[in-house]
């Protein structure tokens, strides 16, 4: 029998009020059909487990998401899964309401192919990355890190990944109003020891 996990409980309570209703139907939903499903915290949001990851959703100030771990071997016929919006991350696409999921059916069929996928062992055949191009921080940025002690010490302690969010960030502006502001965000956000992406990063249970 699958156990709860508090901290989803406390995940749910904290979302804003539209967010309460999905979140709540994608959870009964998961345990009506994986009724061993093991609930914990991944990545600062909820997520579900049946020998291996099943699924995961999590909640921002106005939409909601879901997504299976091995979508790529699912079967969906109706392309459901390829979501209603491409700016979300997940597979659904971005939620707002309850009217936004796909019939309680459809869930539950994607629910059971990912428990028969991990019962079955079968596994996601990861693309080999390619070489990425040397980090070269903006003037506009480098000049910035020089004036600002701590958004520099949280620059300098960020892995090459959270670097390069920024660097890409502020080097995609098309204007250079726009690289000004961004940079200047960019300070303010380090400074607090923050990663580009921390508003999507949830809190950590």
């Amino acid at each position: 029998m699958s156990m709860k996990d508090p901290r989803i409980d406390a995940y749910i309570a904290r979302s804003a009020d539209f967010a309460k209703p999905i979140l709540t139907r994608l959870r009964s939903l998961i345990h009506k059909g994986c009724p061993e499903v093991h609930e914990t915290i991944k990545w600062g949001m909820p997520s579900f487990e049946h020998q291996g990851i099943l699924c995961g959703f999590a909640a921002f100030k106005q939409h909601c998401t879901f997504g299976f771990w091995k979508s790529k071997l699912m079967k969906d016929p109706k392309g459901y899964l390829e979501g209603k919006s491409r700016t979300a991350m997940g597979n659904l696409g971005r939620m707002a309401s309850l009217s936004d999921l796909p019939p309680d059916s459809v869930i539950l069929g994607f629910i059971r192919q990912a428990v028969k996928l991990n019962e079955q062992g079968m596994k996601v055949e990861r693309s080999t990355p390619t070489a990425k191009k040397p980090l070269r921080i903006p003037p506009a940025l480098k000049n910035a890190l020089a004036k600002s002690s701590k958004a520099r010490t949280t620059f300098e302690n960020f892995s090459p990944s959270h670097k390069r969010d920024y660097i890409e960030w502020i080097s995609e502006a098309k204007s250079v109003e726009t690289r000004k502001r961004r940079t200047a965000t960019a300070i303010e956000w380090m400074s607090q020891g923050k990663a580009r992406n921390w508003k999507y990063m949830g809190k950590r249970g």
